[in-house]
């Protein structure tokens, strides 16, 4: 069985950063993508980034890009997300998300993932 458990998320200052991370538990050792996916009140689900477990190969939606990193560890099974230069935008839940077939399709859009988890809360004040 699947499970994913996010954590880290937090109240900070616009300008500031935050590293919310997950961990994720069940899968079938292969190639999997991992990403995670924001949504904010009265709006859909947003992809934010995106990684290939395979390769590392990374992808993120225009509005984070230069500013957010999507990483992984392995040995840990931790997704991680580094936000830097938080904005009043960002403020969202964000899922941790998992593609658990074995197939190389990976990227930003929420239809990617077929397993989610909780959510943990990001909000940034002006």
């Amino acid at each position: 069985q699947v499970q994913i458990v996010e954590s880290g998320g937090d109240s900070v200052e616009s300008g500031g950063s935050l590293r919310i991370s997950c961990i994720i538990t069940g899968l079938t050792v292969g190639s999997h993508c991992f990403g995670w996916v924001r949504q904010a009140p009265g709006k859909e689900r947003e992809g934010v980034a995106s990684i290939y477990t395979d390769d590392g190969s990374a992808y993120y939606t225009d509005s984070v890009k230069g500013r957010f990193t999507i990483s992984q560890d392995k040995a840990k099974r931790t997704l991680y997300l580094q936000m830097n230069d938080l904005k009043s935008d960002d403020t969202a839940m964000y899922y941790c998300a998992a593609r658990s077939w074995f197939d190389s399709i990976c990227g930003t859009s929420r239809d990617v993932y077929n397993r989610w988890g909780q959510g943990t809360q990001v909000t940034v004040s002006s």
